[in-house]
């Protein structure tokens, strides 16, 4: 894993086929002022990777931000029967097989609130998700709000994929058709991401494509200029 900051790592996981494009897995791993773990979006469960984690705390927390991030989230709760899961209520209904332990809601912050801040965002027809502020490092966490992939891990064809929907480093934002899913959600998505800029995120960490560390402000009202923010 990588770290990211004094409580904050990254494990990159295996590449994933997602609509013709091989989408790249990531896991955030925040070890909370209690001493234990909270994983964000979990990549496959291996036994190397447990030792590591093991170094580093207790996993308490297993978070499944939207409806498409649950591939592991079975074998991570077999592997950790205490932890709590939680997700949104799309993929409650989709994964009937998966224990949860609690839902992302609009207003009612997650149990892990002394660390970090959480905002459930809203206004698709198709979609939502939960994204997360750790306040001690401010490290913005979101999985498929943004997507800034680097234009080498593509083919040519497909770099030209990935740059007609959006999804192309320096440049990432959005996919495009969950940005077409806003056409009645707009106003309530700009009130989200006002939020989001609220927090003054210094690192945002996306589960597919390259961190940001610097200029996040900048890169985010980029990204998000189809909203219309002024």
């Amino acid at each position: 894993m990588i770290q990211i900051s004094n409580s904050v790592w990254v494990g990159e996981g295996e590449t994933v086929p997602f609509f013709g494009l091989p989408y790249s897995t990531r896991m955030t791993v925040i070890r909370l002022s209690c001493g234990s773990l909270w994983l964000h979006s979990p990549i496959r469960w291996t036994s190397q990777l447990q030792q590591q984690l093991d170094q580093l705390g207790p996993v308490k927390y297993l978070v499944a931000p939207n409806k498409l991030h649950h591939l592991f989230i079975s074998e991570w709760q077999q592997q950790h029967p205490q932890a709590q899961v939680f997700a949104t209520k799309a993929l409650q209904t989709k994964r009937k097989d998966i224990r949860f332990d609690g839902l992302f809601t609009p207003n009612i912050p997650g149990p892990w609130q002394a660390d970090i801040a959480q905002l459930l965002f809203t206004g698709s027809v198709a979609m939502e998700e939960c994204v997360f502020f750790h306040k001690p490092s401010q490290v913005l966490i979101v999985t498929d709000l943004v997507e800034n992939f680097s234009p080498e891990v593509f083919t040519p064809i497909q770099r030209h994929v990935a740059k007609a929907t959006g999804i192309l480093a320096p440049h990432g934002k959005m996919p495009i058709d969950w940005r077409l899913s806003f056409i009645f959600g707009k106003s309530e998505a700009r009130q989200h991401l006002q939020q989001i800029l609220s927090w003054q995120p210094k690192v945002l960490i996306m589960a597919h494509g390259l961190i940001v560390n610097h200029e996040v402000d900048k890169f985010l009202r980029r990204s998000f200029a189809w909203l219309g923010l002024t």
